[in-house]
C-alpha cells in the first residue's frame, strides 16, 4: 500500500469525489450533465459519453489535490486513459489525488427492508488488476432501507466478509452501507448499524484497517465512536439524494465526517457550458463540499 496516499486519505483536509456511476445509473448521470439517451445509440457510446464526462471534470482545474483527497472510479474508468495516462495514474501523478475503484456490481432485489450487494464473480482478478493500475483502494455499496435488525446485520456481514478479502489484496476497502434517507426508521437503523459495524471493527486484526461510507447521520455526530475507532482510518459521507447546500450544513454538524459526494458534486455541471462556466461551477461546488468537510 502506498504510505504517502494513506497518510494523505486518513490526515489530509478535504472530501473524496465520487465519480463511479455505472451500469444501469449512467443514463442518469449523462441526463443530469444534459446529454439525453437520443445522443447515443448503444452502450459503448454511452460510456464513450460518461468517459468524456469525467474526463473534463478530472482534467478542470478546479478539481485537484488542494482540495481533493482521492476520487472513486468506475471499473471502466480504470481501464481507460486521460492525456495518455490510465486514469489512476492522471489522478495521482497530475492532480495529487487518491485513486478508488467500485468493484460492487450493483444491488440485489429488496429483502426484509435491505439490500445486499450482488455476487461480485472474478473479484480476485479485478482486485489484481486493480493493483496493476495502482487503485489505492475500493468501495462497495449495499442499502438498508427498514430497521430490521437480521437484515441489517446480514448487510454488516457482506460488507466486511467482502472487505477482508480486499484488505488480504493489499487494498483499502470502503465499507458502504448506506441507509436510505426517506426512510421512516432512519436513525433507529443508523444506531443498530453502528454497533454491527462496531462489532466487526472489534474483531479486526491491528493492521487491518477500512473505510466506512455512511449517509449522513439523523443524530448529530452519532458516528464518533467509529470516526475514533483504530481500525478505521476515514469515515466520509454520501449525500443520499440531499441537494448539496442541504448535505453540506448537516455534514459540517457532524466532527470527524468529510463528504464522499457523488450527484452532488456534479449537479450543475453541463455538458453545454463553456469551459469557463463549466469550471467555475465545478470550482463553487469543490469550495463549498470542501469547506463542510473541514
Amino acid at each position: 500500500m502506498n504510505e504517502q496516499q494513506l497518510d494523505k486519505v486518513k490526515n489530509g483536509k478535504g472530501f473524496i469525489a465520487a465519480l463511479d456511476q455505472s451500469g444501469g445509473s449512467t443514463p442518469k448521470a449523462l441526463k443530469a450533465y444534459g446529454v439525453p439517451e437520443s445522443a447515443y445509440s448503444n452502450e459503448d457510446e454511452m460510456f464513450d459519453l460518461v468517459h468524456e464526462m469525467r474526463t473534463r471534470i478530472i482534467t478542470s482545474p478546479s478539481f485537484d489535490g488542494d482540495k481533493i483527497l482521492g476520487a472513486i472510479l468506475f471499473e471502466q474508468t480504470m481501464d481507460r486513459e486521460i492525456e495518455g495516462k490510465y486514469t489512476a495514474d492522471y489522478l495521482a501523478e497530475d492532480k495529487g489525488i487518491v485513486p478508488f475503484l467500485k468493484i460492487d456490481k450493483g444491488l440485489a432485489d429488496e429483502k426484509n427492508g435491505a439490500q445486499l450487494m450482488k455476487p461480485i464473480p472474478g473479484l480476485d482478478d479485478l482486485l489484481k488488476r486493480a493493483n496493476e493500475r495502482h487503485i489505492f483502494g475500493t468501495k462497495m455499496r449495499s442499502v438498508i432501507k427498514e430497521a430490521n435488525n437480521d437484515a441489517i446485520k446480514e448487510v454488516i456481514d457482506q460488507q466486511f466478509t467482502i472487505g477482508k478479502q480486499i484488505i488480504d489484496a493489499g487494498l483499502m476497502p470502503i465499507i458502504e452501507p448506506e441507509v436510505d434517507i426517506h426512510s421512516a426508521d432512519k436513525e433507529t437503523i443508523e444506531d443498530v448499524m453502528k454497533w454491527e459495524i462496531m462489532d466487526h471493527l472489534d474483531r479486526l486484526g491491528d493492521d487491518e484497517k477500512v473505510m466506512l461510507k455512511l449517509t449522513i447521520p439523523t443524530k448529530t455526530n452519532a458516528f464518533k465512536e467509529l470516526i475514533d475507532h483504530p481500525n478505521v482510518i476515514r469515515v466520509v459521507a454520501l449525500s443520499g439524494g440531499y441537494e448539496r447546500d442541504d448535505a453540506n450544513e448537516k455534514l459540517k454538524q457532524n466532527d470527524g465526517l468529510i463528504a464522499s459526494f457523488s450527484r452532488a458534486l456534479s449537479q450543475d455541471l453541463n455538458a453545454n457550458q463553456s469551459d469557463d462556466e463549466f469550471n467555475t461551477a465545478l470550482a463553487e461546488a469543490v469550495q463549498s463540499i470542501y469547506e463542510a468537510s473541514i
